[in-house]
């Protein structure tokens, strides 16, 4: 069969457990013509012979679609009661129990979610803008971001950074703890530093990064709060989005438990991981509607 880029398939030697697009196509030194894949729910780019690949017709994609779906529209309900827990748990306090009826507004933590996919990008603003996370989004290739990193931290001045675009780890490069076996580990680890240059405190600015497979141990020692991937596994495009609204909506009074994060999350303690970390919601009063 030939394919074409832009054909949705799957690999048969992975039991075409992911969906992908074909965004591109290269020749080997051996001469041979391989596929470069876009995973279409996972962050990950991979190559593949064409042999090893199957389409993927539509009805199979509309199915796997809405079983994606599904599995988000659990996460995001779950964030929702977690929000509605913790406002009803504010309301309490700032009105002393309740003897007061003083008004009080919310101040989420702002996030600058910096990614090298244009694609998943816009899909995580558009969550964030359902839950009502404030965000600014820059799409930035996964190469560039530690040259960027300083000048945008002192223009958008977040609470929470997010890291992440693509990676995937190969063993033909190296063993699982060469950080140059991975695609853009070593970028973001980078990134983290940089960042961790202009704030140290692991508290004042909450970092998130990563992508699919990335080497978590190396993310968490630059700086990381929280990180992918533990268990090398494929992480869901949207997983960064959920991890940033809890530690957004969480008061900073409050130290996250990590699980409490990661039960949100798609991809869970496989694919993400973390440490204890402070929430940087604030509440003000009082609060005059125009």
């Amino acid at each position: 069969m030939q394919f074409q880029i832009g054909d949705m398939v799957a690999r048969k030697s992975y039991q075409m457990d992911v969906l992908f697009r074909i965004i591109g196509i290269e020749q080997t030194s051996k001469g041979n013509s391989i596929a470069i894949l876009h995973g279409d729910e996972v962050r990950l780019i991979a190559d593949s012979d064409f042999s090893d690949l199957v389409a993927v017709k539509k009805d199979e994609q509309m199915m796997r679609k809405k079983k994606d779906e599904s599995r988000m529209n659990e996460s995001l309900e779950l964030l929702r009661q977690d929000y509605k827990l913790l406002r009803e748990k504010q309301e309490y306090y700032a009105t002393s129990q309740y003897q007061h009826q003083e008004h009080y507004f919310h101040m989420p933590g702002k996030v600058l979610h910096l990614d090298g996919d244009e694609a998943y990008l816009k899909k995580c603003l558009n969550v964030y803008k359902k839950i009502g996370v404030p965000v600014y989004g820059i799409h930035c290739h996964e190469k560039k971001m530690s040259a960027s990193i300083e000048e945008l931290l002192d223009k958008y001045r977040p609470d929470i950074l997010v890291i992440t675009g693509h990676d995937a780890y190969s063993k033909q490069k190296g063993s699982i703890d060469d950080l140059n076996a991975y695609r853009h580990s070593k970028h973001f680890v980078e990134t983290v530093q940089n960042a961790r240059k202009k704030t140290p405190h692991l508290d004042q600015l909450v970092i998130f990064a990563g992508a699919c497979q990335s080497h978590f141990e190396s993310l968490i020692r630059a700086g990381a709060n929280f990180a992918s991937s533990p268990s090398r596994v494929n992480i869901h495009a949207l997983d960064p989005v959920y991890i940033v609204a809890k530690i957004s909506f969480t008061p900073f009074m409050e130290r996250i438990n990590v699980w409490e994060v990661l039960r949100n999350t798609l991809t869970r303690e496989k694919g993400l991981g973390g440490i204890e970390t402070r929430g940087v919601l604030r509440i003000g009063m009082p609060y005059k509607s125009n």
